[in-house]
């Protein structure tokens, strides 16, 4: 069972990955993959060197991902272009990655553009976490250190939640408290093994 888990920035969908990964699930994680990928020298950096010049490196030559951001997130187009160098090398390493050798495990494809990639295509069922935009403006004010305008910006990137909401076959609901979402989480797994169990 290969689960695909997205959701918006700051959704707190990594902590949900977490507490999946502590109930036995074998996470594959795409972002892990994505500055992999873009370590010097690899073909998807040289491609972003080409285009966007050596100053948004850092002195050790890795991308300034904070320096790129500033570049992408304000401009369609620029983001559009590196989703482009990026995404078909993510897209081949997570299938190099992804493993049924064990029929009882529950591996999850941990992805921030599971859809807008369309990587859904790849996974048994998407699993979606859902936070008001009101709340993760704030959360990423305080993680990144942003302005309020920059955290809408990196926000408004990125696919509408009621247009991902359409692809989800599971939503979870991460507004409220933790523990909530905890007991949320283990119903729907528990949930996944029966089905299995029983050959659904």
């Amino acid at each position: 069972m290969l689960i695909g888990l997205t959701g918006g920035i700051a959704s707190g969908k990594s902590k949900v990955s977490a507490f999946l990964k502590s109930c036995g699930a074998v996470i594959i994680d795409a972002d892990e993959i994505a500055r992999e990928i873009v370590l010097p020298y690899k073909p998807a950096w040289e491609q972003i060197v080409n285009k966007w010049g050596k100053e948004i490196l850092k002195l050790d030559g890795t991308v300034d991902r904070f320096k790129l951001g500033s570049i992408v997130f304000s401009n369609y187009e620029e983001l559009a272009y590196l989703n482009n160098i990026t995404h078909p090398e993510i897209i081949k390493e997570i299938k190099k990655r992804i493993s049924y050798e064990d029929a009882e495990t529950i591996n999850i494809l941990d992805a921030p553009l599971l859809i807008e990639a369309g990587l859904f295509d790849m996974v048994d069922q998407v699993w979606l976490v859902s936070v008001n935009e009101e709340t993760r403006i704030i959360r990423l004010m305080d993680r990144d250190k942003l302005s309020f305008d920059d955290a809408k910006k990196r926000i408004r990137a990125q696919m509408p939640l009621e247009e991902k909401k359409k692809y989800a076959h599971l939503i979870i609901d991460n507004n409220g408290l933790w523990k909530d979402t905890e007991c949320f989480l283990q119903h729907a797994l528990a949930r996944l093994k029966e089905k299995e169990e029983i050959g659904f």
